[in-house]
This record gives structure tokens, C-alpha cells and sequence, in this order.
């Protein structure tokens, strides 16, 4: 991890426009997850969710967003554990450069 990024205790960006895809794939490597055309789509939609909201989804919002934009294949829990083991929304979030969401552990 490149000594310019600043992150929480937890691994989350401190500054979000630090953000770019080379960090993703280094944040991505952290949670041993190798990024795929599958995990970008759902990073951009995450990161187009704070856009349009301000905020992180927890995983309901998160799955609900997805299933309008992607449909419910891609919105579904499992398919989603399997891009990002473990707790989704918060792993995708963290990837994607943002904040940890509100209500994930």
C-alpha cells in the first residue's frame, strides 16, 4: 500500500479523492479479492449510489439499488458474497473508496 494513502483503523480511504482504479485494485488486494469486469460494475454503482445519496449503502439499499440498475441476478446476496466475501456491502464499499456504511459490523 503506497505510504500517500491515508487509511482509518479499519482500512477505508480518510480521503475519499484519493480514490482512482490503480487504489482499488491495491485496497481490492488487501481483502485478497482480484478485481473483475463483475466487481467494477458494482464499485461504479456503489460509487454512483454516494454520489446521489451522500452516503454508504448498508447491504438491503445496497441489493435494492442494484436489482433497479443491474436486476435481480446481480442483487442478490449470494452473487454478491462471492465478489466480496464476508460482509458485501462494507468490503465493496472500502474497495470503491468510501466510507464504511452505516449499520455494518
Amino acid at each position: 500500500m503506497s505510504n500517500a494513502l491515508l487509511l482509518d483503523k479499519d482500512g477505508f480511504l480518510v480521503n475519499l479523492d484519493d480514490w482512482n482504479p490503480a487504489v482499488a485494485n491495491q485496497l481490492a488486494q488487501t481483502e485478497n479479492i482480484q478485481l473483475t469486469a463483475a466487481h467494477w460494475e458494482i464499485l461504479q454503482l456503489l460509487r454512483q449510489f454516494h454520489n446521489e445519496f451522500d452516503l454508504s449503502p448498508a447491504m438491503r439499499p445496497l441489493t435494492k439499488y442494484i436489482k433497479t440498475h443491474l436486476g435481480a441476478e446481480q442483487a442478490s446476496s449470494i452473487y454478491l458474497l462471492k465478489l466480496f466475501p464476508g460482509s458485501p456491502a462494507k468490503i465493496a464499499a472500502k474497495i470503491a473508496g468510501l466510507p464504511r456504511p452505516e449499520n455494518c459490523l
